[in-house]
């Protein structure tokens, strides 16, 4: 996977197309009409001949042969951190080499069909797959917390907040994201009504119009002036400023504190069927996330394209997606940042323990967001039964106090209980 090729100088939106895709190939015309489903209905529609056995499918695999598979963002470091360091071999467990995809839709058909047993989700991915498709996900763990951003075209110098997305086509990873509730939550409250609709359709300039596309294809459509602004997970955000012309509008772990995105999550099945092996990947997955919290440039490094192969950015793409953030005066000054003082975190830090709190608030929230597709899984839905139904909180918090020093990171508040914290918005 060690691969050493500098970045190369990109002429067209082509270019950075198969610059941040990787590769000539992106996502195919079979792979968006895939995302249109899984983003705008049910798993199992989706997934055609398997819908009446996805739970039997995904627990086919009897061996212990550990096989992850991640979308190309910092979102996936602990699981590639602890492949990259041997810490599965430390405990016992086969690996095989991570498996990259490009898009949200072919990880979760990958992980349904038992293709993948270890993977990191967007946190509402999981909550939408338990309860609209009554699939056996569980969450073991946080991947990481804040890592996410948005940012505008370099041609809209008079968008400076929210309220300038008026009028504006926007893109989302996934309509279940993180990124499409903060996103909805802050153009709420700026006055800006979110909306689905063609790109070709009237937009009122009070209403912003969202469109799901893949992390990779957001630097070369914005690029190309096919959207205005995207929100997005590291290190496309960065790439998009040092490749794309792209200019931060604001972090979004500086509007929600130290909030959750993906999240590790395995298939219940396996997890309560092999509870050995589970602490196994639980506990090299925790030492990963304190290695990346306390070596950020090391293991952007490590990671890139420049390093060991993981992700198919450069070393300085990566880099600056991990570290350039506290005490960054060109920040400060734009807006992008305006609670580091209070907040006291970084642009993605790392912190596995899963808190019940935000996972009640996502739920709460995800009945306000805006989607494309049938949400009636979500009327009635407890927020706190699904704190307790979702998550495994059993094998990350023996890992956590096997590796204490967990609470060394950023995201934690020193002193008092590291399990509960109270859950903090800001515009």
């Amino acid at each position: 996977m060690n691969r050493q090729t500098k970045a190369p100088h990109l002429h067209s939106a082509s270019d950075l197309h198969r610059h941040c895709c990787g590769g000539d190939d992106g996502v195919d015309l079979d792979r968006r009409h895939a995302l249109d489903m899984l983003a705008k209905g049910g798993l199992a529609a989706m997934m055609g001949p398997l819908a009446s056995s996805l739970a039997t499918a995904a627990a086919a695999q009897d061996d212990d042969v550990l096989r992850i598979s991640y979308l190309p963002i910092t979102d996936a470091t602990p699981l590639l951190v602890a492949h990259a360091m041997g810490y599965f071999a430390d405990e016992g467990i086969e690996a095989e080499d991570p498996t990259l995809i490009r898009g949200w839709s072919p990880l979760i058909e990958g992980f349904a069909a038992g293709r993948f047993n270890l993977v990191h989700f967007l946190k509402p991915i999981p909550v939408w797959m338990r309860y609209n498709n009554d699939f056996p996900v569980k969450i073991m763990a946080w991947a990481h917390t804040n890592g996410s951003a948005l940012v505008v075209g370099k041609q809209h110098a008079d968008v400076t907040d929210f309220s300038g997305l008026g009028g504006k086509q926007v893109a989302v990873p996934f309509w279940y994201s993180m990124h499409n509730i903060v996103l909805q939550y802050a153009l709420r409250d700026a006055g800006i009504k979110p909306v689905i609709q063609s790109q070709g359709d009237p937009l009122a300039d009070d209403e912003c119009n969202l469109q799901v596309l893949p992390p990779p294809e957001m630097p070369p459509a914005l690029a190309a002036g096919q959207i205005d602004a995207y929100i997005v997970a590291e290190p496309f955000n960065a790439m998009g400023e040092l490749l794309a012309g792209a200019r931060m509008l604001r972090f979004t772990g500086d509007i929600w504190k130290n909030h959750p995105c993906c999240v590790v999550c395995m298939n219940e099945q396996p997890v309560s069927a092999k509870p050995e092996w589970t602490q196994g990947v639980m506990n090299a997955l925790v030492r990963a996330s304190i290695y990346a919290s306390q070596n950020k440039a090391e293991v952007a490094g490590m990671l890139s394209r420049d390093g060991k192969g993981y992700l198919p950015a450069p070393a300085e793409v990566v880099q600056r997606a991990m570290t350039l953030y506290e005490g960054n005066d060109a920040y400060i000054e734009s807006g992008a940042i305006q609670n580091q003082a209070e907040f006291n975190n970084g642009r993605i830090d790392f912190a596995p323990w899963p808190y019940p709190s935000a996972t009640r608030m996502i739920v709460e929230a995800m009945n306000e967001t805006l989607v494309s597709g049938d949400t009636r899984f979500l009327e009635g839905l407890d927020p706190a039964f699904v704190a307790e139904d979702l998550v495994d909180y059993e094998f990350v918090r023996k890992a956590l106090e096997q590796y204490p020093d967990w609470q060394s990171a950023l995201s934690i508040e020193p002193g008092g209980d590291p399990f509960s914290r109270e859950e903090i918005l800001k515009l």
